[in-house]
C-alpha cells in the first residue's frame, strides 16, 4: 500500500527526516511513536502528501507521488487518502451529514448520492440520530466520529491519523481505537497512526518508534 524511501525533509540547516525507509501492507495498522520533535507528524504528512520531501521515493497504491501534477495529486488524494486529526476541523456552520458529505461532493457525487453514502457511515458510526445537529451540539467523542466518517466518505485506500484521540477522555479514546480495528476488519481499511497514546499504540499491527528524524531500529521487509 505504501513505499517510502530515503525520505529526506530539510526546513534550512535543520534536517527533520533524515533517510527514513517504510513499507505499509493493505489493511494493516501502523503506530507511530516518539518524543515530540522526533520527525512523527513531518513524516505523516508526507506520507499523506500534504507535505513534500526535499528528497527520496513515495509510492501509495502502486503510484509514483512524485510524478504526479498539482493537479492530478489533489485528485489522487482526495480519493485514495483519508485524514483524522486531533482537532476534528469540522466547519461549525454545517451539519454532521453535511461534514461527511463535503469529500464526497468535491469527488464530484451528487447530492443525493453524498447524502446517501454519508447517512450510510454516520448510521455505522452510530450517530444517525446526531446528523442534523451542528459541530457544536456535539460532544467531542461524537464529533471525532464525524471526522472519522469524513474521512471514510470516498472509500479511501489509507487513512492518516495524527494523535486523533489526543483531545478525547480515557472512554471515547478507547471507542475510538477500537473504531479503528472494527473499521479494518470491515473494509481491510489500512491506518497510519501517529499517537502519544501508548494502549493504542500497542494495539497496531506494528509500532514504530521515531528518534531523531528516523526508525530505531531496522524496519522488517513487507510483502506487498
Amino acid at each position: 500500500m505504501i513505499k517510502a524511501s530515503k525520505i529526506i525533509k530539510t526546513y534550512g540547516d535543520l534536517e527533520v527526516l533524515k533517510g527514513v525507509n517504510l513499507e505499509i501492507k493493505a489493511g494493516e495498522v501502523v503506530s507511530i511513536v516518539g518524543d515530540s520533535g522526533a520527525g512523527k507528524t513531518t513524516l505523516l504528512q508526507i506520507l499523506g502528501t500534504l507535505d513534500k520531501a526535499t528528497s527520496g521515493s513515495l509510492f501509495i497504491k502502486g503510484t509514483n507521488i512524485n510524478k504526479l501534477s498539482k493537479s492530478e495529486l489533489s485528485v489522487f488524494r482526495n480519493q485514495e487518502i483519508g485524514f483524522i486529526f486531533q482537532f476534528h476541523h469540522l466547519l461549525p456552520e454545517f451539519t454532521a451529514l453535511e461534514n461527511v458529505c463535503m469529500p464526497g461532493f468535491i469527488a464530484g457525487l451528487n447530492k443525493e448520492k453524498a447524502a446517501i453514502r454519508a447517512s450510510e457511515l454516520l448510521e455505522r458510526l452510530g450517530l444517525s440520530h446526531r446528523k442534523d445537529h451542528k459541530p457544536g451540539q456535539l460532544s467531542g467523542g461524537e464529533q471525532q466520529r464525524v471526522a472519522v466518517a469524513r474521512a471514510l466518505m470516498n472509500s479511501p485506500a489509507v487513512i492518516f491519523a495524527d494523535e486523533p484521540s489526543g483531545n478525547l477522555d480515557s472512554k471515547n479514546a478507547n471507542h475510538l481505537h477500537n473504531l479503528f480495528f472494527e473499521l479494518r476488519q470491515e473494509f481491510n481499511q489500512t491506518f497510519v497512526i501517529v499517537t502519544h497514546n501508548k494502549d493504542l499504540a500497542k494495539m497496531a499491527d506494528r509500532t514504530l518508534t521515531m528518534v531523531d528524524g528516523k526508525f530505531a531500529a531496522p524496519l522488517p521487509k513487507i510483502a506487498i
